[in-house]
């Protein structure tokens, strides 16, 4: 279970650093717009996220 754990975080550092990496200018402008939203905003964004991530996760996971 350790090393699957790993390879998702893994996973996640990767796409995380595309967006720098390859398009830096407008991945800045991004996260400076995104500054500017409300409190409410960017935790529904991020809930949404959580979620979506556990739905992928929980259709993932191998059955016994």
């Amino acid at each position: 279970m350790g090393s699957e754990l790993w390879l998702a975080m893994g996973l996640v550092l990767v796409v995380e650093g595309l967006g720098p990496m390859l398009v830096p200018k407008k991945w800045r402008q991004m996260v400076s717009e995104m500054s500017l939203l409300p409190d409410a905003t960017l935790r529904r964004i991020g809930g949404c996220l959580v979620v979506a991530g556990a739905v992928i996760a929980y259709m993932m996971w191998p059955s016994k």
